[in-house]
């Protein structure tokens, strides 16, 4: 056997050896079984900060594809339908669409960030300080230690730092370290709706007929079945995060998580109210209200208690 045969051998025999050690690795730091409902951890480069978090939940892989059809649906149909054709025309000016899509693309980097953000989720062997150790208790479903105002998921199976629900639209948690993340979600949503009901009354009320199109043919195409179609999703979306977005608003101004409320817990055993900057700087990791609008960034707590706790 020449040098040449023998050293591809040893090299693929490395590269066998080398998958193998990090298959074992990654199952064994990760703990990762497949089952209905099983949490899958996935580390990025340190220089990117961000940990990956996977729900897997059939039952959630569905709501969250129904709620990305409902943006790919006005994302893609409107601007086709009514925004770029009557900006060709010098109906509206270009500001309006660039605005559009910038709610576009932060509405659904907020969906992909709150469906894959570590919610909080407690290691298994957590480093408790002497002084905090009153502030702690065991769960009787996992058996670990845990602070204080946690909950154990049954659906994903662990407990969670401060969580305020599961939501099964973004197939995830809602917990301490991506709760800003939901929040940023229900408010582009919002506005992503409201921008949608606008440009589909404007079409129907506002805007001049596009000269470059049939007009009889484009209503009995699109406009009865699309744009009535995207105003009706327009509204039901409008309405209902618009309940969601005050909800968590209230719970977060009162310090109160909504599994806090329906056990009718008082946020007087929590300490005293806080006021709204640093309530909401608190959630979302950060003083500089600009960056509390930004969904691709990195979270640090401000408060330095848990010394267990990874950015997202």
């Amino acid at each position: 056997m020449g040098v040449r045969e023998q050293g591809d051998q040893e090299a693929a025999q490395f590269g066998q050896h080398y998958l193998s050690f990090c298959l074992s690795t990654c199952f064994t730091k990760h703990h990762l079984e497949f089952h209905p409902c099983a949490w899958y951890g996935v580390d990025l480069p340190a220089a990117m900060k961000l940990r990956l978090h996977f729900v897997v939940d059939p039952m959630g892989w569905l709501c969250i594809s129904i709620v990305f059809g409902i943006w790919l649906y006005n994302s893609f149909f409107i601007p086709k339908l009514v925004l770029l054709p009557h900006y060709n025309e010098g109906h509206i000016p270009w500001a309006i669409v660039v605005c559009y899509y910038i709610a576009s693309a932060l509405c659904i980097a907020a969906l992909f960030r709150a469906s894959t953000a570590d919610p909080g989720r407690l290691p298994v062997d957590p480093h408790i300080p002497h002084s905090e150790r009153e502030q702690w208790e065991l769960c009787n479903k996992c058996n670990l230690m845990r602070p204080k105002r946690s909950h154990h998921c049954s659906r994903c199976g662990h407990c969670v730092r401060r969580m305020d629900h599961h939501c099964p639209w973004i197939n995830n948690c809602v917990g301490e370290d991506n709760h800003w993340l939901f929040l940023q979600l229900c408010f582009y949503a919002q506005v992503l709706s409201l921008f949608t009901l606008v440009l589909d009354f404007c079409q129907y009320y506002y805007f001049q007929p596009l000269t470059g199109l049939d007009q009889e043919k484009f209503t009995t195409r699109h406009e009865l079945a699309l744009l009535r179609l995207s105003a009706l999703m327009g509204v039901v979306m409008l309405g209902g995060m618009t309940s969601l977005f005050y909800t968590q608003m209230t719970g977060i101004l009162s310090d109160t998580t909504t599994i806090e409320k329906m056990a009718h817990f008082s946020n007087g055993l929590y300490g005293s109210k806080k006021s709204w900057q640093w309530a909401l700087a608190e959630v979302c990791g950060t003083r500089w209200k600009l960056l509390w609008f930004l969904p691709l960034r990195s979270r640090q707590s401000l408060q330095a208690s848990h010394h267990f706790r990874t950015p997202v």
